[in-house]
């Protein structure tokens, strides 16, 4: 079921490269890995199972502090965060669409738009 806000790519990637694609993508445009967590992983070490599944949380210090400042709110949506997941034997690259931030909460404008063009060139 698709969650509101949330734009999910194919990737012909498996889980692991496809984030490793974008993790070297997001740095090399200057971008900062606050985090990856593998909740697959995660699962395994209480003995639960999950379908492989990372979430990346990046971001711009220099773009989202401003941004914070001016709406406060938004921190709970900042760093931006990507989900790489499988789901029925196709990957999905997953993150809350700029138009759903702006929306959210009462932005001006859309930020963060070229994020969808970024994604996608990691997939390919």
């Amino acid at each position: 079921m698709k969650s509101e806000g949330v734009i999910d790519l194919p990737s012909p990637y498996s889980v692991p490269e496809t984030a490793d694609r974008l993790e070297k993508l997001l740095l090399a445009k200057g971008m900062k890995i606050f985090a990856r967590i593998d909740q697959a992983a995660e699962a395994a070490s209480v003995g639960m199972t999950l379908r492989p599944t990372i979430l990346l949380l990046f971001g711009n210090p220099k773009a989202g502090t401003p941004l914070m400042d001016q709406f406060p709110g938004l921190a709970i949506d900042l760093p931006l965060k990507a989900l790489i997941s499988e789901s029925s034997g196709q990957v999905y690259l997953s993150f809350t669409s700029s138009e759903y931030l702006q929306q959210r909460h009462h932005l001006p404008a859309a930020p963060f738009a070229q994020i969808p063009d970024l994604f996608a060139a990691a997939l390919k």
